[in-house]
């Protein structure tokens, strides 16, 4: 009974240096890092894509949709 009491204690003992190992433990990345990242990504892409809207809404569209008029408003040219 006494060596069962020991290893029992000594298991305790073991399983109460890990926790305590485990609390003191700062390594690792916190959910507040994670987070930031996410956020920082979400800005940037939402930036990026609204940049590439207005770009395509002014300056692309307008001239593809001329150059597509023009191409099926061709009169072959005088004859």
């Amino acid at each position: 009974m006494k060596k069962l009491l020991k290893k029992s204690n000594e298991f305790a003992l073991k399983q109460l240096i890990k926790a305590q190992a485990a609390m003191r433990n700062n390594r690792g990345e916190g959910y507040i890092d994670t987070a930031v990242k996410i956020l920082i990504a979400v800005v940037l892409g939402a930036l990026l894509l609204a940049g590439l809207y207005a770009l395509f809404g002014d300056v692309v569209m307008p001239t593809l949709t001329q150059r597509i008029r023009d191409m099926f408003n061709y009169n072959g040219g005088p004859r």
